[in-house]
């Protein structure tokens, strides 16, 4: 089997494969600080003014104990459900494992998982966001699952246990925790 390219070359689908695996070995930059990033091209006021615009004020000292990106909540999304089914994440999480939320049979919902990114460059978030940059602003940021049914049945009616996990691109896990799901015929039962 040939290709060819734009330029009229032809390629066997063997160097077109290899091809493709060499255009897939993109490296990710070096991770820099806004600090590092607004030291770059000093003498470029022009820049340096949208640096500023983009990047916001630089905080005097970045507090390490603060994580790069904090998950506040999760919530199950449902129309048909007589209130939020929503997590706090922010506080103790062990408070979560002996909880159990509400789910009934058979509806449809989405998961929204909301976090903040702590002001800097975060090249992984990317992804998710579809944008190269983070600005340093302190807003929540949302992730929403496409719909999904929930089990119905007699055998999917029960109590489970869920490990939840969130973690970027790059692998780095950013908050793991666990809490319980019962699965039920009606919002009350």
């Amino acid at each position: 089997d040939i290709m060819a390219d734009k330029e009229g070359v032809t390629l066997s689908l063997e160097e077109e494969e290899e091809d493709a695996d060499v255009a897939l070995a993109y490296k990710t930059p070096e991770k820099k600080s806004l600090q590092e990033i607004q030291e770059l091209d000093p003498g470029d006021e022009s820049l340096r003014k949208y640096k500023q615009a983009l990047l916001g004020a630089i905080p005097a000292a970045v507090d390490a104990s603060v994580p790069n990106v904090q998950v506040t909540r999760l919530t199950l999304m449902c129309e048909q459900a007589p209130g939020p089914i929503t997590m706090d994440l922010t506080g103790d999480l062990e408070e979560l494992r002996g909880r159990a939320f509400v789910l009934k049979e058979g509806v449809d919902y989405r998961v929204k998982v909301s976090f903040k990114v702590r002001p800097q460059c975060m090249v992984s978030c990317a992804h998710w966001l579809g944008m190269a940059l983070l600005p340093s602003h302190h807003r929540e940021y949302e992730v929403v699952t496409p719909a999904e049914e929930a089990p119905r049945g007699w055998l999917a009616r029960g109590s489970y246990r869920v490990r939840s996990l969130v973690t970027d691109d790059d692998k780095t896990e950013h908050l793991s925790w666990e809490w319980g799901l019962c699965i039920k015929k009606a919002w009350e039962d």
